[in-house]
Formats: C-alpha cells, structure tokens, sequence
C-alpha cells in the first residue's frame, strides 16, 4: 500500500510537470523535483529515469546535490510568475485571491533567487 502511495505522487508530479511544460506560468522543474523525492520513496526505476532524463535530468541532480538552480530557470520562472500575476490583475477574481497569488509568486521568487547557483565548470585547454 505505501509503493502505491508512493507511486501514485510521483505520476501525479509528473503529470503536472508536463502540464507546466505546456502552460505559461504552472512550474516543471518544480513538480519534478517533487516527482523525484516520491520516486526516492517507493519507485527506485522512476528516480533512475528522472535523474537520467535527457532534458531534466541535469537540474534535479543540481538540486538534489546542492539545492542549486540555474540562472536561466531563475530568469524563466519570474517571467512566467510575473506574466501570470499581471494577468490575474485583468481577472474577475476576488481581490484577495489576486493578493494571495501574487503575493505567493512573489515569495517563490525571492526564494528562487536566494537559491546558490551551479558552479561553471572551467574546462582548460592548454
């Protein structure tokens, strides 16, 4: 019962990782990174596949290993969140529902910047 619990967030993160792959303003990597600890818990082939995954792989091992993010998503997920928190202004949405989304993105990218970046790997040619 607890792989199934397991398994069934990780298809679940996964699912909406996609999503926010598609949709401006819904996270990936995010929803990733949640993929990959659920993985870690009951599905051992699902965390392999994640962390050697050709397009993400490379990221979730950065943050796994020292809780990095790149400079490019950084800039990529306050665009996304910025866009998103403009638009919600144009919205019949209560007020305080506008407050406390942009307000939530807002916390995100304080924390998303405070977040170290990786390391450039100086390669030397002599």
């Amino acid at each position: 019962m607890r792989v199934l619990f397991w398994r069934s967030l990780v298809i679940i993160f996964i699912v909406l990782g996609f999503i926010g792959a598609l949709l401006p303003g819904m996270p990936t990597t995010v929803f990733l990174i949640l993929a990959l600890w659920a993985a870690s818990k009951g599905w051992p082939q699902m965390y392999e596949w994640l962390l050697n995954h050709p397009k993400y792989g490379q990221n979730l091992r950065a943050w796994q290993e020292n809780g990095t993010v790149p400079r490019k998503a950084k800039w990529f997920a306050t665009m996304m969140m910025s866009f998103s928190g403009i638009l919600m202004l144009f919205t019949n949405a209560p007020l305080a529902v506008k407050i406390f989304t942009n307000g939530t993105m807002l916390c995100v990218a304080i924390w998303l910047w405070r977040r170290p970046e990786p390391k450039k790997v100086k390669i030397n040619t002599h």
